[in-house]
């Protein structure tokens, strides 16, 4: 649990660097998903800074996978939102409303109920069947990406966060089913499509839509599905009589980060005081109009 709260703790901090990372970058032609958009990404400081942030997480992350069951580790991750909060109220002076405290306050007892009702992961290795259903879910989650790209604004930023949800979903499902190097077995190749189409559906959804509505998705993309599988098909399991308050803390836990949906991303600088979005001082006379003369339009 400690490795889950700390891979929750690097994401929710990495996700500050890379939002502001794509964002600054040079947007593209296209208003779909970009896939040079990463590559321009890569040349911010601080989207690299992101990926060590990222790398160290993952690495938490498989430890954590390994040892506590799925529905508990993908809610500890999205309660990553909830570090990203906490990070923004103290290092960039964001304010935030007691709505949003009262969430960072129920991701947390939502993370303790389910810390009291998981028992261990299963140890079900998964069929076949599964194996090659998850390469085929990582393409999927491309096909999407492609798809998504060519909706209107609006619709757009939530498909392609759900489909990096989705992805990442992926990536929690593989590391469980991953059973020593065996290039042979499709979970390796699912592992490297779902992940990298993640990072490339989220990156273009946080550039080109509305970051609260692409966050949310990608909160419901990698917690609900992974969490599913892992109860059904791979024996995840709570201690006796504890299902219910299992339930109860995912659901809590799931739904006070996606009240604080909207730190997938640091806000925008507040603009200087007595300015309109435009740059102008709001405290300044007008400039007079010019005199109307016979060749004035």
């Amino acid at each position: 649990m400690i490795c889950a709260l700390a891979s929750a703790f690097c994401f929710g901090a990495a996700s500050v660097f890379q939002a502001m990372a794509a964002r600054a970058s040079e947007p593209g032609t296209g208003g779909g998903v970009d896939v040079a958009l990463m590559w321009r990404a890569l040349r911010q400081w601080r989207y690299v800074a992101g990926l060590g942030m990222d790398a160290l997480g993952f690495a938490l992350q498989i430890v954590a996978l390994r040892t506590l069951p799925i529905y508990v580790v993908g809610a500890a991750l999205a309660a990553s939102l909830a570090v990203t909060a906490v990070i923004a109220s103290r290092l960039l002076h964001v304010r935030l409303s007691r709505v949003e405290w009262t969430a960072v306050a129920v991701v947390c007892a939502g993370l303790a109920m389910l810390a009291l009702a998981a028992g261990r992961e299963g140890h079900d290795g998964g069929s076949e069947a599964l194996r090659w259903a998850l390469l085929g879910v990582s393409f999927g989650v491309l096909l999407l990406g492609v798809a998504g790209g060519r909706l209107p604004e609006k619709p757009r930023a939530l498909v392609l966060g759900l489909g990096a949800g989705f992805g990442f979903g992926v990536v929690e499902v593989a590391v469980r089913l991953i059973d020593g190097i065996d290039f042979a077995d499709p979970v390796w190749y699912a592992l490297l499509v779902g992940g990298g189409a993640a990072f490339l559906l989220l990156t273009s959804a946080l550039q080109r839509g509305s970051v609260t509505t692409a966050t949310a998705g990608a909160v419901l993309g990698e917690t609900i599905g992974p969490a599913v599988v892992g109860v059904v098909w791979l024996g995840d399991s709570t201690r006796a009589g504890l299902g219910w308050l299992a339930i109860l803390g995912f659901a809590v836990a799931v739904a006070g980060s996606l009240t604080l949906a909207r730190f997938g991303e640091p806000p925008a600088p507040a603009e200087p005081a007595g300015a309109n979005p435009r740059g102008e001082d709001r405290n300044r006379a007008p400039a007079p109009a010019p005199e109307r003369g016979p060749h004035t339009p």
